[in-house]
């Protein structure tokens, strides 16, 4: 999505040339090669709205599981490659990432600052308290697009047509989806077009897709949130199952094959 946080920056610093196509990098050479922690969508295709998440934390031997895998909520139209710390997508014909296009951007991204309605998290991401006057801003051409911002520090003007307002609960009817979330980092360099306000946070329900998040229930999402530390430079990946299975090694990804153990689930 969005703003510019420093944990965000950190991540991002390493990104590969945009003009490199999708292949198999050296873990060495890879932004997220210091990554200690992963949480993983997978979907069944390209078009699916729904998935399965699941949670990795890397130690001396690997990728270790931790807890069972989760439902979660995609884009109403599925997925598509969206920029990150990912190579460029292949020319092959699989969906970009394009703004209003209802696809949760596919790839490997770093996790930004949290957000929801309360004024304290109690977390250790970044958190940031969202207000009546706090929005994301999706109009084309806008100087601040992909970006948080308060309409009292920038002005009504600025955030005109913006369909984001964050406190979804003040502006439509108490609507707790964004009571409690992160920013995906999607679209880093706020590129026009190439889709914004990318969040993972609370879905409506177990059978409503998004606009193009990721949505799950609070009490996961709480979970997940206790569990992510910045010190582990998180990341966020979301691909269908067969571009995963292709990309898992090539890319020093978890494993999701394997079965969790007793050790993994302990974690929970």
């Amino acid at each position: 999505m969005r703003s510019g946080v420093l944990l965000a920056g950190q991540l991002l610093a390493g990104m590969l040339l945009a003009g490199a196509q999708l292949s198999a990098p050296a873990r060495a050479a890879t932004p997220w090669s210091q990554a200690q922690q992963a949480v993983v969508v997978t979907a069944a295709d390209w078009d699916a709205s729904a998935g399965q998440l699941h949670r990795f934390e890397r130690r001396g031997d690997g990728w270790h599981r931790v807890g069972p895998a989760l439902p979660v909520q995609l884009g109403r139209n599925g997925s598509a490659w969206g920029l990150g710390l990912h190579p460029q997508r292949p020319d092959d014909g699989t969906p970009v990432k394009r703004e209003g296009d209802g696809r949760s951007p596919a790839g490997i991204f770093a996790i930004a600052e949290a957000f929801g309605y309360a004024d304290d998290a109690g977390i250790e991401l970044p958190y940031r308290p969202m207000r009546q006057s706090s929005y994301c801003i999706d109009v084309r051409g806008s100087a601040l697009y992909n970006r948080i911002v308060d309409a009292e520090r920038v002005g009504a003007d600025a955030v005109r047509g913006s369909t984001e307002p964050m406190r979804l609960d003040l502006h439509n009817d108490g609507d707790q989806r964004y009571k409690l979330g992160f920013v995906i980092a999607h679209n880093p360099g706020n590129r026009d077009g190439a889709g914004s306000c990318i969040f993972a946070h609370l879905w409506k329900n177990a059978d409503t897709p998004t606009a193009g998040c990721t949505a799950m229930p609070e009490p996961a999402m709480a979970r997940l949130l206790d569990w992510l530390r910045p010190a582990d430079r998180p990341i966020f990946v979301l691909m269908p199952a067969s571009e995963y299975a292709r990309l898992q090694a090539p890319w020093h990804l978890p494993s999701i094959d394997r079965t969790a153990s007793r050790k993994d689930i302990a974690h929970e």
